[in-house]
C-alpha cells in the first residue's frame, strides 16, 4: 500500500507518526472519506469544500487548493490501483508539546490511504433495523471532526444488540442522525431530513440525495422530526459515503411500511447507482 503524507507518496511500512501529533494527544484534526467509482472520486469538490470548511472552523490553517489536494489523491488513487473503494485523509494541527493551546505557526500534517469498501447490496434490497440512542455529543457536529468517541459507542451498541445503526435524538422533540449517516424519513411522498446546521454533518450523500430529489420531482423539506413523527412515517433511509442510501425497515420495535423498502426510497437509491455506473 502506499500512502500519502504531506506531499510525499511513500509505501505503509515506512510511514511514521510523532507521538506528539496532536491528532493522537488531543483529537486536535479533521478528516474525510471519499468514495471512488471506476477509478474516480465522487462528488470530490463537495468532499474539498467541506474539508476547508472543517479546517476553517478549527483554525487549522491548510489551504486545499494551494495544495492541490484533489490532485494528490488521484495520484494516490492511481499509485494504488484503485477502481471500486475509498480513501481516508485527515489533517492534523501539528506535532507539538502536549499543551491545550497550540503554537503559533503550527505546521498541519496530512495523511491519507486507501480503504476497501464493498457496497452493502444486501441491506439496500432488504433494508435494515436501527436503535434510537440518546445524542450526547458536542454542538457543533458540522465539524468533521476527528473527536468520535460517542459515535463509536453508540455504534457499539448497536452492533453488539443486533441493529445496523444507531439513530441519534437531543430530545423527544429533535431526532437528528445516525452515528455515521444522515437520517430521512418519507411522509406522504416528500422527503424529510434534519436542517444542516450545528447539530448534524451535512453528509455529500445528502447534498447527492437533495439534488436527486429536486431532478425527479420529489418533494424535499428540511425539518427537525420528533420521536412520535418516525412512528407515522411511511418510509424512512439512511445514507453515507459508505452506505449510499440504504432503506430503514425498522426502529427497534417499529416496523416501518410493514417492513418494506419504499418506492421514494427505491427511486433514489436508482438514481444513485445510475449517477456512479
Amino acid at each position: 500500500m502506499i500512502i500519502l503524507h504531506n506531499e510525499s507518496f511513500i509505501n505503509r511500512d515506512e510511514a511514521k507518526t510523532d507521538i506528539e501529533d496532536r491528532g493522537y494527544t488531543f483529537g486536535d484534526g479533521v478528516y474525510e472519506v471519499v468514495r471512488v467509482y471506476n477509478g474516480e472520486i465522487f462528488m470530490l469538490e463537495e468532499h474539498l469544500d467541506r474539508l476547508q470548511y472543517s479546517l476553517g472552523e478549527i483554525a487549522i490553517d491548510y489551504n486545499v487548493a494551494e495544495k492541490k489536494l484533489g490532485d494528490l489523491l488521484s495520484q494516490l488513487i492511481l499509485k494504488n490501483d484503485v477502481v471500486d473503494g475509498a480513501i481516508y485523509l485527515q489533517i492534523t494541527r501539528a506535532v507539538s508539546p502536549r499543551k491545550h493551546h497550540y503554537p503559533e505557526n503550527s505546521v498541519p500534517q496530512l495523511y491519507a490511504y486507501p480503504l476497501d469498501l464493498s457496497t452493502p447490496e444486501k441491506e439496500q434490497k432488504e433494508g435494515i433495523q436501527v436503535t434510537l440512542r440518546e445524542d450526547l455529543r458536542w454542538h457543533r457536529c458540522d465539524i468533521k471532526s476527528l473527536n468520535l468517541l460517542y459515535n463509536i459507542m453508540v455504534k457499539q451498541y448497536a452492533h453488539q444488540n443486533g441493529f445496523y445503526e444507531a439513530l441519534l435524538y437531543r430530545n423527544e422533540e429533535h431526532v437528528t442522525e445516525g452515528s455515521s449517516s444522515n437520517f430521512f424519513g418519507v411522509k406522504e411522498g416528500r422527503v424529510i431530513t434534519h436542517p444542516a446546521n450545528n447539530y448534524i454533518l451535512n453528509g455529500i450523500t445528502r447534498i447527492a440525495v437533495q439534488r436527486f430529489c429536486e431532478e425527479l420531482n420529489i418533494p424535499f423539506e428540511e425539518k427537525v422530526l420528533s420521536l412520535k413523527d418516525l412512528n407515522t412515517l411511511d418510509e424512512a433511509f439512511i445514507t453515507s459515503t459508505s452506505a449510499e442510501v440504504i432503506p430503514v425497515v425498522k426502529i427497534d420495535e417499529q416496523e416501518i411500511n410493514g417492513g418494506q423498502v419504499g418506492s421514494v426510497t427505491k427511486q433514489l437509491l436508482e438514481a444513485f447507482k445510475n449517477k456512479v455506473s
